[in-house]
């Protein structure tokens, strides 16, 4: 098993599902099944994405990947800004919005600077 400590971006991203993990539980309490099932899917398919894109078969396919996860950071910023807007829900603490930007621009950084490399 790889030591997550060793890789900024996946420990950040591995980090980040466990806070989705604990909230989905939250919406999962007052049966929110639906907005639950999507916030897991997005939220913890970041890391996945980061994770699978460690052992890419090329940059293409290594951007590929951190374009993924950038899309489903932006999908699960779209469920836990409903969330917080909803007056039905659990608001999520401010610090999941927080991780979640960081997570964005460091997905941008890094896909950005591979594009580069690549080019370059």
């Amino acid at each position: 098993m790889r030591n997550i400590k060793d890789n900024a971006i996946v420990s950040l991203t591995f980090n980040f599902s466990l806070q989705i993990i604990d909230f989905v539980q939250q919406l999962k309490s007052q049966k929110d099944w639906d907005l639950a099932s999507q916030l897991f899917r997005s939220g913890t398919s970041i890391g996945a994405n980061v994770w699978e894109a460690q052992n890419a078969e090329s940059s293409k396919d290594f951007i590929h990947k951190f374009k993924i996860a950038a899309k489903e950071s932006d999908e699960s910023e779209y469920w836990l800004e409903l969330c917080k807007a909803s007056k039905h829900l659990p608001t999520p603490e401010e610090q999941i919005f927080k991780d979640r930007a960081s997570i964005s621009k460091v997905l941008s950084k890094i896909i950005g600077t591979t594009k580069r490399n690549r080019n370059g």
